[in-house]
């Protein structure tokens, strides 16, 4: 089953940078069932690679407050070591859609002003095509839900913060965090990865890690 996250954004007095990612951008179309390729650099803003440390790297779809873990690609990379990961698409996660991107979260780092949070970073969103499967009816809510609670704007990154305590339920974990909500606006670079200047909420409310990303 899909990982739920519901994430009530967090403010983050600081820019959180880590991760910049450089594939997927927002051009990016990888398809079904074939290798495809996760890169990312160090854009020279705190924290650095080497701080941000190994992460989860996953791709999700949704919107700021709520998003679905549809294919876990790697379950520990240290991004400060290697500056990729190889992976091959499951088809099976979701249709053709422009909906996908990628959420690398530490599993070390937090949040230095939310510490109870793990300091994430996101790519723009990215197209996938030869796809086999569907997006459930909750899914598609979620994807809805972008005009009221937009994700970050894909551009030059920074990354947000969010997240947390997490239960499980049947096959599925949901995770929800409760935290204050900000109207910051995050910057959006270049190639529409996430960059995000007090946390998530930032990206989320006006561009989110969010940053009306997507």
């Amino acid at each position: 089953m899909f990982s739920k996250t519901l994430i009530v954004l967090a403010v983050a007095a600081q820019v959180f940078a880590g991760p910049f990612i450089t594939s997927p951008v927002a051009t990016t179309t990888f398809s079904g069932g074939k290798e495809a390729t996760i890169t990312w650099i160090d854009n020279g803003q705190a924290p650095t690679l080497k701080d941000f440390g190994p992460a989860k790297v996953s791709i999700y779809v949704g919107n700021a407050q709520q998003q679905t873990t549809l294919q876990t690609i790697s379950a520990s990379v240290d991004v400060s070591t290697t500056g990729e990961v190889k992976f091959t698409v499951d088809p099976k996660i979701g249709p053709n859609s422009q909906e996908y991107f990628i959420r690398v979260e530490s599993l070390s780092l937090k949040d230095a002003t939310s510490p109870q949070y793990p300091a994430l970073a996101f790519s723009a969103k990215f197209a996938l095509d030869s796809m086999t499967g569907t997006f459930t009816p909750e899914i598609q809510a979620q994807i809805a839900g972008q005009s009221t609670a937009p994700l970050a704007t894909q551009t030059p990154a920074k990354t947000g913060t969010a997240a947390s305590t997490s239960t499980t339920a049947s096959s599925s974990s949901t995770t929800k965090a409760a935290a204050s909500t900000t109207t910051s606006a995050a910057a959006k670079p270049a190639n529409g990865a996430i960059s995000a200047k007090a946390g998530w909420a930032g990206i989320l409310i006006g561009a989110i890690a969010g940053v009306a990303l997507f």
